[in-house]
């Protein structure tokens, strides 16, 4: 039953659980690091892209100026060679050597030599001879201009002498590794790239350093990392060979990621190579990448810690809400809302005839908190509330609603089986009597409505418990009051005496029967008990039992009294008219006439209106009356009264209740009637002398007695044996309308 309870919160009204919370949280956590990392790797794209397109155009640009400047070097020989076949070098050695020097010194060549036809080197070389062999000196003397490459990675430049038509020698100029160096190293790529020149096949004509690990390209050439690497380094060598440029990405031997671009020079089918670094750029944009990932990081952090903090606001807020909303604040328990939210979530998903909704009223409730404090009342509704939840089992549940109500939803439909857990349910609240010296016992009022459509709404149900409860049989120990068809019919019934009330009494519907009561002493009449009888036009006789409880139960009893009452003193009237003597009759007073300390007022005021001496009307009032402590001494004040104002005052049905004896010294009653339970087995000598005592009792205390519904004669020989004093019942007379009453006493 307490997890029922407890999980009522996880019904309510669509509501987003902290779990589906943060798991939404989580998601737009990680779509916002995956569109991160999505715009990164994207960036990182573009970023790599555009590198290998910079490094593309510039090594072209580079690869342009480099064989710009080795043709411009070419036409430097080319002019200088044209100025020296005007020396006469054979007569003038010394001045040739200097404007070689000069020249050399001046174009940026290491050495600038002289090769006559027979090898002669002017400036003179040790490797002169070595030169002459070379095949690209071998080819300017056939007159051809030439660059070669030669051991040490120095570029030899070579170009034929004329002497008018005649080739009389060759021009070299030699620059060596260093100065090629220079001249291919690049200003772009901050520094961080390195040029070299190869030739078709792939061999270094040109190296930038000495680095090995990263100039072994024959080695890089030769053997591929990976496929692609492998692939891509083929298709270098087939566009060098046709002498195309490219470039492409690799990863070197040494792990670096290195991007390749290669460019024809146009010269000698060489190559210019270039690698660079393949984060050149995005080097730069990494670093901004990474704070990018912590801005955005930190907040996402800031992001998760505002939610999760609005979150915790938020539950913490909504559990404050919901106990305000569906908490009782006395019991902490189910408040109506709870209670109604369950209902509409368990019981309309059932079949009809599984549920009964059932409600309970503390009668008298307010006398706890009159008497001992409100205090006291909150703590006898958490007492009670915590007695219901124990007695809930699995699928059931209780709230109290408001005041010192309760509901209560269970899986019965036997009303016996109801009617047995409602009295464990009450005689367990009522147990905390067993440690008290003076009991004071809960009385519990209880409606149920047997739920046979799951559908009608809880406040109608709710409703007819209510009414079930209200219209009950308040007695010492109430059952169970279920709202039903006959239940339904027996309301359309009340109502519809309730509506024929008021044109009855002034139709005068209402018809005085009188029941004499007999002297046992003469057999003369010594009175009569006014009764009503309710003849309708339509309905014809509706029967006492039928509206007097009714009337009883809305107050509508008081004005019939009052009616029966002048309608009795309207008859003695026309009796003393007609000269006949006084007859003493008893008229029935309601116990709810006792709220109005003066009602005896208008009593006293018809009598006087019709004349009628006070002693000649008895009021009888019912000795249940005596019970409600509230009214006790309400209840002798005004029999005090009854006397001032000179009626009599009988006690009805004295014996019917427990107290009847310890009452007759509190209350000065003219008589007391006897009730008809005590002569049902008058034949049993413990019942004869029950009846002997308190006959004798009443004539000690000078009270007349009246025994009612005597019908045998054993019953009527018996009292008049032991004394008593009238006797009223069928066995000398129904009760009789007016004209027969005269007859029966003229009789």
């Amino acid at each position: 039953m307490h997890k029922t309870q407890m999980s009522l919160s996880h019904r309510r009204r669509p509501v987003i659980t902290t779990g589906l919370q943060l798991s939404i949280l989580s998601v737009i956590l990680i779509i916002i690091i995956v569109l991160t990392l999505w715009n990164t790797s994207n960036l990182r794209s573009v970023i790599n892209y555009s590198t290998e397109n910079y490094a593309e155009d510039v090594t072209c640009q580079l690869a342009d100026d480099i064989a710009a400047r080795l043709e411009s070097n070419q036409q430097y020989m080319i002019l200088l060679a044209d100025s020296i076949s005007k020396i006469d070098y054979r007569t003038d050695t010394a001045a040739l050597k200097e404007f070689l020097n000069r020249k050399a010194e001046i174009l940026d060549f290491d050495t600038i030599i002289f090769l006559d036809a027979q090898g002669n080197a002017i400036p003179s070389v040790s490797d002169a001879r070595d030169l002459w062999n070379l095949p690209s000196v071998q080819g300017s003397l056939q007159g051809n201009s030439e660059v070669t490459y030669i051991e040490g990675q120095s570029l030899l430049y070579s170009t034929p002498v004329y002497s008018g038509s005649e080739i009389t020698g060759v021009l070299t100029g030699i620059r060596k590794k260093e100065s090629i160096q220079s001249l291919i190293q690049p200003k772009a790529f901050s520094g961080e790239s390195l040029t070299c020149i190869v030739d078709n096949s792939g061999e270094v004509v040109v190296s930038p350093t000495e680095l090995k690990p990263f100039l072994q390209l024959n080695d890089i050439f030769k053997s591929g990392k990976d496929r692609n690497t492998e692939n891509e380094i083929l298709k270098m060598m087939d566009d060098m060979k046709a002498n195309r440029g490219g470039v492409f990405p690799f990863t070197a031997v040494n792990g670096d990621e290195l991007i390749m671009s290669y460019h024809p020079l146009n010269v000698n089918q060489w190559v210019l190579l270039t690698l660079i670094p393949a984060d050149l750029i995005s080097h730069g944009a990494d670093v901004y990448t990474v704070k990018t990932f912590l801005i955005i990081g930190g907040i996402a952090a800031v992001f998760i810690l505002f939610l999760v903090s609005i979150l915790r606001f938020y539950s913490y807020h909504r559990r404050y809400l919901e106990q305000l909303a569906f908490s009782d604040p006395v019991t902490g328990g189910m408040n109506y809302s709870a209670f109604q939210l369950q209902y509409e979530e368990l019981v309309k998903a059932a079949p009809p005839l599984t549920y009964t909704v059932i409600m309970l009223n503390v009668k008298g409730f307010k006398l706890i908190n009159e008497n001992y404090g409100t205090s006291a009342g909150n703590d006898t509704l958490r007492y009670i509330y915590r007695i219901l939840l124990r007695h809930m089992e699995s699928g059931e549940f209780a709230a109290r609603n408001e005041a010192d109500n309760f509901f209560l939803c269970i899986k019965e439909m036997e009303k016996q089986t109801i009617q047995f857990r409602l009295d464990a349910i009450i005689h367990d609240i009522n147990s905390f009597n067993e440690t008290r010296e003076t009991p004071y016992y809960l009385m519990i009022l209880q409606g149920a409505y047997l739920v046979d459509d799951p559908t009608l709404e809880l406040t109608i149900i709710q409703d007819r418990t209510r009414t079930a409860y209200q219209n009950q049989d308040s007695g010492t120990h109430p059952a169970c009051a279920f709202y039903d068809a006959d239940f339904t019919k027996q309301l359309q019934t009340e109502q519809e005496l309730n509506d024929l009330f008021e044109h009855s009494l002034k139709n005068h519907d209402f018809k005085v029967y009188l029941q004499p009561k007999v002297r046992l002493l003469d057999g003369g009449i010594a009175g009569a008990e006014a009764l009503v009888r309710w003849i309708h036009p339509q309905k014809g006789i509706i029967f006492p039992s039928d509206f007097i409880p009714i009337f009883e139960h809305n107050g509508k009893i008081c004005h019939l009294d009052l009616y029966m009452f002048e309608e009795v003193c309207r008859l003695l009237e026309q009796w003393n008219q007609k000269g006949q003597p006084w007859i003493p009759i008893s008229v029935n007073l309601s116990r709810q006439h006792f709220k109005n300390p003066e009602f005896l007022k208008a009593f006293s005021e018809i009598a006087e209106r019709y004349h009628i001496p006070p002693n000649t009307i008895e009021f009888e009032l019912t000795e249940s009356i005596l019970f409600d402590p509230q009214q006790i001494e309400v209840v002798k004040i005004s029999i005090q009264k009854m006397h001032a104002l000179g009626f009599l005052c009988s006690l009805d049905d004295f014996g019917s209740g427990f107290s009847s004896l310890g009452l007759l010294k509190e209350f000065d009653v003219d008589t007391i009637k006897l009730d008809r339970q005590f002569f049902l087995d008058i034949s049993k000598e413990k019942s004869r002398d029950v009846i002997a005592c308190l006959i004798e009792l009443a004539k000690k205390l000078n009270v007349r007695t009246v025994a009612e519904g005597i019908e045998e004669q054993e019953q009527l020989d018996y009292l008049r044996e032991i004394g008593c004093d009238l006797v009223q019942g069928y066995i000398f007379s129904k009760p009789l309308p007016p004209k027969e009453f005269e007859a029966f006493c003229a009789r």
